[in-house]
């Protein structure tokens, strides 16, 4: 299990991404174990995001019982998890990036931890604040997490801002379809506007 002071090093160095701060990326191992380590992270986020997922669901009409909803966003969680570190992997195999692979995945799994506590905050805010503004905090939350995204592809990879916008990309579409998958799954309506 992840000590304190591994997750205070991950959440310090996962924020630092957002200040452009060229030594974020040296906060995670470079190697395959460390990479491996990282991963822990999942479960460490896990709960955090169970109750986002409660205070999500509070205001939406699904066709679904609770036991599929559990299931089918516990395998997406896991799923979405993976997804990226998978495809990147051929990625960087390609482009000769292998060497910076674990410490970018490494960056991209701690990175999670402040952006889920985010979204938590981000979307019980939504649930009080008018349409309007809700709508306007889910858009500013979301082109912060493109940004950090970003931010860690550059100072991690460094590559530019073209190739870490197409990586963006390559990480967000298939999570996109994914979400749009389940959301069909368990008949899930969203409120109007």
């Amino acid at each position: 299990m992840l000590s304190q002071a591994e997750i205070a090093r991950g959440s310090q160095g996962a924020v630092k991404f957002l200040w452009r701060d060229v030594s974020a990326p040296f906060h995670f191992d470079n190697t395959f174990e460390g990479c491996l380590h990282s991963f822990q992270v999942m479960l460490l986020v896990a709960p955090i995001y169970a109750f986002y997922l409660v205070v999500h669901y509070a205001d939406l009409t699904v066709e679904a019982d609770d036991g599929l909803i559990i299931l089918a966003e516990s395998l997406r969680y896991v799923v979405d998890w993976l997804l990226f570190p998978v495809i990147f992997y051929e990625i960087a195999r390609r482009r000769g990036w292998l060497e910076r692979y674990p410490r970018y995945i490494a960056a991209l799994n701690w990175i999670n931890l402040p952006a889920v506590v985010l979204l938590l905050v981000g979307e019980s805010v939504s649930e009080i604040a008018p349409p309007a503004v809700a709508a306007l905090l889910q858009i500013g939350l979301q082109i912060l997490f493109f940004y950090w995204f970003m931010m860690a592809t550059r100072l991690a990879l460094g590559v530019t801002w073209l190739l870490a916008t197409v990586l963006m990309i390559v990480n967000w579409v298939p999570s996109y379809f994914l979400s749009l998958i389940v959301n069909r799954f368990l008949g899930v309506s969203f409120p109007p506007i």
